[in-house]
C-alpha cells in the first residue's frame, strides 16, 4: 500500500477533471480525494496498492476526460492515511 500526493497542471479545471478522477479512482478501488486549487491546478491524494496507484497516475496523465489537457504532474510520496475507504471530491 502506498500514498501519493499529486499536483496537476494544465487545462484541468472546468473540464470535468475532478469527476473523471473520482470515476477512475472508484474503478480501481482507491481511496483519497481530489480538489481544485486557487492557482488553477488540481491536487490529489490517492492511496492503494502500488500497481493500481501507478495505473491511476498514468490515466490522469492522459486526461480523465476528453476536454482535459495535462501538462505536468508533480508527484510526492505521502503517509498512509485513513480516508474512510473512499475517494471523494473536496471543495
Amino acid at each position: 500500500m502506498i500514498n501519493v500526493h499529486l499536483t496537476i497542471a494544465g487545462r484541468v479545471q472546468g473540464v470535468g477533471f475532478r469527476w473523471g478522477t473520482l470515476q477512475i479512482a472508484q474503478q480501481l478501488g482507491l481511496s483519497g480525494f481530489v480538489r481544485n486549487q486557487i492557482d488553477g491546478r488540481v491536487y490529489v491524494e490517492v492511496q492503494g496498492p502500488k500497481e493500481k496507484v501507478d495505473r491511476f497516475v498514468h490515466r490522469l496523465a492522459q486526461g480523465p476526460t476528453s476536454y482535459a489537457i495535462v501538462d505536468h504532474i508533480q508527484q510526492m510520496a505521502g503517509q498512509i492515511t485513513d480516508y474512510g475507504d473512499q475517494f471523494t471530491i473536496r471543495r
